[in-house]
């Protein structure tokens, strides 16, 4: 890949004082007039940007300068739903043809032998597959804590990396013996759960704008957790300022369940537990009604759209159109990698696109749409004002994409439509939080080899038992 003029020396990974971006082919801000500059750059001072438009009217020169001629620059992507940890599990045989709830009784026994080193080199081998995708936020939930596993062990990946991250304190409490999905031995105690959620707020919850850290509270659904627990947890995140996230009417399963067990649909369920408001996403929604969708739209309550996901489970075709007509805030997430496969923040933006044309035609969503769920959006579910959009003021965090690669061979017309349609490689360059992560491709922050050499023994040891 190619290394554009760079004044810093390769392999340089601390953030500079200041940093100057130019001669982009095109910058695409996402500001309030969603402005695109043809030969544009920005200027950042530490980890905030200062200034964007067209080169010219930029400073000359900064810390660190990177001409991106040939580029096009976008607000870095935001990931609404992962479980990093299921990157040791992918295309799992005995997984790979099922539905949600089958898939889970597969994959449940195989996720109990989890340990604490696995999860936390899980957590950097998906990060760097987002980063190097042009994702600099993402969300995680991680929902079962075996062997000694805890929270800590992905935050100490996302500081090494360098990526800004909503770690999100999930749980599982209601198993197989009381007619949960889970096997008992992946259950925690309802008052452990909510005392390590208060703790890791305390701890690690960074509620400062241009945070790095953020900390949630996830009851992985409502088929593995409590009604007690789900309102506990409301009351909990509430009390300490903290957002909510789970998964809701993911298939039609999921909605038979809601309806044989609790008597609601899972929208009516949300919110007889509290569980509607800007500070609350859900994942999925697959199946969400016209009634939920103005629910959400009303109390502003957030969904992570997974297309992949939703696909490769056959679970449908999400209402993101009329969703987003209606108000919803809507991201996209890539989902675990179990049920994915692959973490490709502007893949994900284009089966987005796609799917909702398949459902409802060519019209459906344009390509700068979709680019707007994938930041804009992705930063509003996340209860974010300072990330999703290149504007003074906002965290210097951004991608980079060549454009003189054979995808994007005769799209020069429409740089930014290409991101979406033509299935562009790996980002070139990606900055978050003003420092630079990922350099002519390569990460610059971990030994990327290294890190996928021991991923894959330990993924053989957990598969293999």
């Amino acid at each position: 890949m190619t290394r554009p003029p760079d004044s810093t020396p390769a392999g340089a990974q601390a953030r500079p004082r200041t940093l100057l971006v130019r001669n982009a082919d095109v910058l695409v801000t996402m500001d309030g007039a969603r402005r695109e500059i043809r030969g544009g750059g920005l200027y950042a001072e530490d980890n905030r940007i200062v200034a964007v438009g067209p080169s010219g009217e930029l400073p000359a020169t900064a810390d660190r300068v990177l001409d991106l001629a040939g580029h096009a620059v976008i607000p870095g992507l935001v990931n609404t739903h992962h479980h990093m940890f299921q990157c040791l599990t992918r295309v799992l045989p005995a997984a790979q043809d099922d539905s949600l709830f089958g898939w889970l009784e597969a994959l449940y026994p195989v996720w109990s032998r989890l340990t604490p080193e696995m999860l936390r080199v899980a957590t950097l081998t998906a990060m760097a597959e987002l980063l190097q995708s042009g994702c600099t936020t993402s969300s995680d939930h991680l929902y079962l804590y075996p062997n000694g596993c805890r929270l800590e062990d992905s935050l100490q990946s996302a500081s090494e990396i360098g990526m800004r991250f909503h770690a999100t304190r999930g749980s599982m409490s209601v198993g197989r013996s009381q007619g949960g999905l889970p096997p008992d031995i992946l259950t925690e105690r309802e008052p452990a759960i909510l005392a390590d959620c208060q703790r890791l707020i305390e701890s690690h919850h960074d509620a400062r704008r241009l945070s790095m850290v953020r900390i949630g509270v996830a009851p992985c659904s409502p088929f593995s957790v409590s009604r007690d627990l789900m309102r506990e947890s409301a009351a909990l995140a509430r009390s300490m300022k903290v957002s909510l996230h789970t998964h809701l009417a993911e298939n039609d399963h999921d909605v038979a369940y809601s309806r044989e067990k609790f008597g609601r649909t899972p929208a009516e369920y949300a919110e007889e537990l509290g569980w509607t408001g800007p500070d609350v996403w859900h994942a999925h929604c697959v199946k969400l009604d016209d009634a939920g969708i103005d629910l959400f739209a009303r109390t502003g309550t957030g969904v992570a759209h997974c297309p992949c996901s939703n696909m490769r489970l056959g679970s449908g075709i999400a209402p993101v159109c009329r969703m987003v007509e209606r108000g919803v805030p809507v991201g996209i997430g890539v989902d675990g990698s179990a049920s994915n496969d692959g973490a490709q923040m502007l893949g994900e933006v284009r089966q987005a696109i796609l799917l909702q044309r398949v459902g409802l035609g060519a019209t459906a969503m344009t390509a700068r749409q979709a680019l707007e769920v994938a930041t804009l959006g992705g930063a509003r579910v996340l209860g974010r004002d300072d990330i999703g959009a290149l504007a003074p003021g906002m965290a210097a965090d951004f991608a980079a994409f060549d454009l003189r690669g054979a995808n994007m061979a005769g799209a020069h017309h429409d740089p930014v439509a290409a991101l979406v349609f033509c299935a562009p490689e790996r980002a070139s360059w990606v900055v978050v939080n003003g420092r630079v992560v990922v350099e002519g491709g390569a990460l610059a922050t971990v030994d990327l080899p290294a890190v996928l050499e021991l991923h894959n023994r330990l993924s053989i040891k957990l598969v293999q038992g």
